[in-house]
């Protein structure tokens, strides 16, 4: 790897220190050695930023499309190249990263149409003068992002960051650093200056340093709950904070419901990317009238799904990304079965040649008590939770007793009920016999409660530029 990218220069982080990052399905395999940044190469990447982003905010809006237009190109050059090594390094399926790596310049491309709609207004003063706004770039921005979707997250803060004309210190997940390398490369290759741009890699002391910047004027975060919390008690109260955390959603299923269509919408959100997405379905909430005809169709489906490298011919999971999250998967398996939640599926042995991978099989409980843990915690792994339920409105008060808010579903054929499921759940999404994940990518994206800020919505929205400008009021007299 060439490792950091700050001044304009690709340099090893101050210390000298590097980390490794193995291949999930099979930790012989080294994918990269990156450094392990600190407070110094935090406090060089944003001092780098603050005194070289001007060049780039003074370029009109058609010029910072246009280059964001060709760093679309060259990643959809590259996206079969991006696909194999996003397997290799974060442990996905071919097929989930192909998708992420051909939607990712969709994005770029989307956001290089709003460079050119930025705009201010004016206003009537009846006495000759002339007062109008003006939307300007709200300076340095710290991005900081998950390893889950490690290309397509970090272009949705990037693309609307440098299409607003700020400068953007990048912070890519310590479990993801090639792929977060990758997109640097396509984007100065592209044209952005490199006094505009700096990439971190390493782990929590860089970015602790970069948040607690005070000539950062913004700050966009993924990923859990506790770091996210942790980044809103750093922040000054002049810096813009973007927080996108955890979820704990749930499908309810009513008993009037295509099982078999139900069973499929809950088996893709609960067990696509190994489970490990913040949109991913983790609580199934039954009717009592439907709820073991359902069951045995979920589990039928789990029982049944290919676990391998994600490389290979027909796999339809990958292993968990990191060792840390296959033990904290593990955890929450041992402390299901001392609450008497009953495993209907997970407990099939690995295939042979899985041994040096982070594999799991995907788990199914019923029984689960909706105030245990099981219940009430983000897992971030294949784990599913049964929750049998008397009536619809015992599963919306159960649906809503969580700390978190971000997606919930329902599957239907009552047009009411789902209407009136989207006005009483205690989410920011809301899916009508749809899985719980995908997103398009035009539409606002943010949860509620301990699941986002909600102080400025992420990914699009009429609102989605104003995180990256801000207002500027100008008055002109004759």
């Amino acid at each position: 790897m060439k490792g950091n990218f700050i001044g304009g220069e690709w340099v090893g982080s101050a210390s000298g220190r590097t980390r490794e990052r193995r291949n999930p399905a099979d930790e012989r395999e080294v994918v990269a050695v990156f450094p392990d940044s600190d407070t110094k190469d935090a406090h060089d990447a944003v001092s780098a930023v603050a005194a070289g982003y001007r060049e780039w905010a003074e370029r009109g809006p058609e010029a910072r499309a246009a280059v964001l237009y060709r760093a679309a190109d060259i990643l959809a050059a590259r996206a079969d190249d991006l696909a194999r090594d996003l397997v290799r390094e974060e442990g996905k399926t071919l097929a989930e990263a192909l998708t992420e790596t051909r939607r990712t310049p969709s994005n770029l491309r989307f956001y290089a149409g709003e460079a050119l709609r930025v705009a201010g207004r004016t206003y009537a003063t009846g006495d000759g003068s002339l007062v109008y706004t003006s939307r300007e770039p709200v300076g340095v921005v710290v991005a900081i992002t998950p390893w889950n979707f490690p290309l397509n997250i970090p272009s949705r803060k990037l693309g609307p960051a440098l299409a607003a004309g700020n400068g953007v210190v990048f912070k890519p997940s310590e479990v993801t650093p090639l792929t977060g390398q990758r997109l640097v490369e396509a984007l100065l290759e592209a044209g952005v200056p490199a006094g505009s741009l700096s990439l971190v890699q390493g782990g929590g002391e860089a970015g602790a340093a970069l948040v607690a910047d005070p000539r950062v004027g913004a700050v966009t975060f993924t990923g859990s709950y506790d770091v996210g919390a942790a980044i809103h008690r750093a922040v000054g109260p002049s810096q813009r904070c973007q927080l996108e955390m955890g979820g704990k959603n749930p499908v309810i299923v009513l008993e009037d419901a295509d099982l078999d269509r139900a069973a499929d919408i809950v088996v893709r959100g609960a067990f696509g990317l190994s489970g490990q997405a913040c949109t991913g379905t983790s609580r199934l909430i039954v009717h009592e009238a439907v709820h073991d005809a359902l069951v045995e169709r979920v589990v039928a489906l789990a029982r049944a799904r290919r676990v391998g490298d994600g490389l290979g011919d027909g796999v339809q999971m990958g292993p968990l990304a990191t060792r840390a999250q296959l033990e904290k998967t593990q955890r929450y398996l041992d402390l299901a079965a001392t609450a008497n939640a009953r495993l209907r599926a997970g407990d099939e042995p690995l295939g042979p040649g899985l041994e040096h991978g982070n594999f799991v099989r995907p788990a199914v409980f019923t029984d689960v008590d909706p105030s245990s843990p099981l219940a009430q915690e983000e897992i971030f792994g294949p784990v599913l939770s049964v929750l049998r339920v008397g009536s619809f409105d015992d599963a919306i008060s159960v649906a809503n007793d969580t700390a978190y808010g971000l997606s919930a579903g329902i599957v239907t054929r009552d047009l009411g009920r789902a209407l009136d499921f989207a006005r009483r759940v205690d989410s920011g999404l809301v899916k009508v016999n749809q899985p719980t994940t995908g997103m398009a990518m035009n539409a606002p994206f943010g949860g509620l409660k301990n699941s986002s800020t909600q102080t400025f919505k992420e990914q699009a929205g009429e609102t989605m530029m104003h995180f990256y400008t801000v207002d500027k009021t100008v008055y002109v007299g004759s």
